[in-house]
């Protein structure tokens, strides 16, 4: 009963902090704007300047939207990885997806000159350049996919997915030694990641595949819960191991590979975020790791972005390098803090 109390507190604390750095979100920038006035635009009121209701309803609350749903994605993502694999070190990025959308957008970015003009300029577009990465990842899917039908052992899938991360990545390595300097900054920028630059009609499209991502997780957190025992025990329950696999496989790279394909390779979130849910509820039942791990995703999301926007200055560091620059003291700082309580 006191486990029960406490975890709804803490829920409770979540959504709170979630709504509070939403805020605080959309009121930093190059132009600061008071709380109060991004509440009442949210509300569906005006803020006391046109201007600033303009920044926020085109700019800011995109971006805001943007980071929670890249943020929850990736979150879960790695969550699943985790417990499929039951390897803490499994991230979104382990099937390789990631790297398959690099390649995707590197043969275009780096490869549009030899193209004709019309095909090139449409493919280094924004919309382009989502179209490929996501042809990208599904590619690499459809591979990982056609080989864990062939394989029995779990483990075996995972090095194959990292194989083909490390072959599309020699790839892209191939590619930019020939690229020129241009198309080279063009690329590494699209892979320092950014949230900052959807429409509403992309955060649209980017809401339904993280919705039917989330959908297929929530749908498998009994099998999931399961799976902590071993692949065998899961057998024993009746579970139908390979259809399981499967799906989780499927979430897996309908979550990372859109939120890729939109945003850019963003590292850390995946790999560390269902680490910090399970130290903070202290367990691993799936049905509260799932909801902590989506809220903890969002609200860490949206603390990097507003980080990475230096308020009160005109630059934006880049999501990626920030992500990782946040996260990883603090995830060493946990397990750390874990070992002392535990001796």
């Amino acid at each position: 009963m006191q486990n029960k109390n406490r975890n709804t507190l803490l829920f409770a604390l979540l959504t709170l902090s979630l709504l509070t750095f939403l805020l605080v979100n959309i009121s930093l920038g190059s132009v600061s704007i008071p709380i109060k006035d991004v509440f009442n635009n949210l509300i569906g009121g005006n803020s006391s300047k046109e201007t600033w209701d303009y920044i926020i309803v085109n700019y800011r609350l995109p971006k805001a939207i943007t980071a929670i749903l890249v943020g929850m994605g990736l979150a879960i993502s790695g969550l699943l990885m985790q417990t499929l694999f039951r390897n803490p070190l499994a991230g979104p990025d382990v099937l390789g997806l990631s790297s398959g959308a690099s390649l995707g957008v590197a043969t275009v970015i780096l490869g549009a000159a030899f193209l004709p003009p019309i095909l090139s300029s449409f493919l280094l577009s924004s919309y382009g350049i989502i179209l490929a990465s996501s042809l990208g990842s599904f590619l690499v899917l459809l591979a990982v996919l056609s080989v864990s039908q062939r394989l029995r052992d779990t483990m075996a899938i995972l090095i194959v997915g990292l194989m083909f991360g490390s072959l599309t990545s020699a790839f892209v390595g191939t590619l930019t030694y020939f690229s020129s300097a241009e198309q080279l900054q063009k690329f590494t920028f699209w892979s320092f990641g950014n949230l900052g630059n959807l429409s509403w009609s992309s955060i649209v499209i980017l809401s339904v595949c993280v919705g039917i991502g989330l959908l297929l997780s929530l749908a498998n957190i009994k099998p999931l819960n399961a799976l902590l025992l071993g692949e065998n025990y899961a057998r024993s329950l009746g579970m139908n191991y390979k259809r399981t696999r499967m799906i989780i496989i499927l979430a897996t790279s309908i979550l990372t590979g859109s939120i890729t394909a939109f945003a850019g390779p963003i590292a850390f979130i995946g790999l560390a975020v269902p680490h910090i849910a399970k130290l903070i509820f202290q367990t691993s039942n799936h049905t509260i790791l799932f909801w902590s791990t989506l809220l903890l995703g969002a609200i860490i999301m949206l603390v990097c972005d507003s980080i990475s926007q230096l308020p009160g200055s005109d630059i934006t560091l880049p999501i990626n390098a920030v992500t990782s620059i946040f996260g990883a003291p603090i995830v060493i700082w946990l397990l750390i803090r874990k070992r002392k309580m535990m001796h």
